[in-house]
């Protein structure tokens, strides 16, 4: 698989993170999974717990960073796989740290962070598996923080798509190549 990038997105509870985790255990050699979700409260906290669980006993090791993900690719082992879950808590992350710290977030701003982590993933030996949500699919937001949000994760999954060598929508439990 070498240095090969894989994007993997789909609606919320589609299955995606499911099928990039069976897909990359599917490999040989060294696994991190790299958590970008924050416990917020009690029901996050549950949820990541039972994931860590899920990957518990399966070769994996786990570095939850919620925003320096060039640095994360950067400081592990270049041979081994990365699964990086999720993006879209990612482009939150980034979004709502720069509004706390006066920094304007745009597209501008979040295509450059998308083109910085692609070249990261391209700086290593082992593959990149990443795990977005397609979040544009439905309704127009009725607020601008939340159309804001809907355009910041459109333009990070088309920038990621773009250099990925591969792309699965997943539905349904199902996966679909679509590049």
């Amino acid at each position: 698989m070498g240095n090969e990038i894989i994007l993997i997105t789909g609606g919320g509870r589609s299955g995606k993170s499911a099928f990039a985790q069976r897909m990359a255990e599917d490999l040989s050699g060294s696994r991190i999974f790299v958590a970008t979700c924050r416990a917020g409260d009690a029901e996050m906290a549950d949820r990541i717990a039972r994931h860590r669980e899920e990957r518990r006993g399966r070769g994996w090791r786990t570095v939850e960073e919620p925003l320096d993900l060039v640095g994360v690719l950067a400081a592990v082992d270049s041979r081994a796989l990365v699964l990086v879950d999720c993006l879209t808590l990612w482009i939150a992350n980034l979004l709502f740290d720069g509004e706390a710290d006066g920094r304007h977030m745009g597209e501008t701003e979040i295509s450059r962070a998308a083109r910085d982590l692609v070249a990261a993933a391209r700086q290593r030996s082992g593959p990149v598996l990443m795990v977005t949500n397609e979040v544009g699919a439905g309704i127009v937001p009725d607020n601008p923080l939340a159309r804001l949000y809907r355009d910041l994760v459109g333009r990070c999954n088309q920038e990621v798509a773009a250099a990925a060598d591969r792309v699965y929508l997943v539905t349904c439990g199902l996966p679909i190549s679509i590049k």
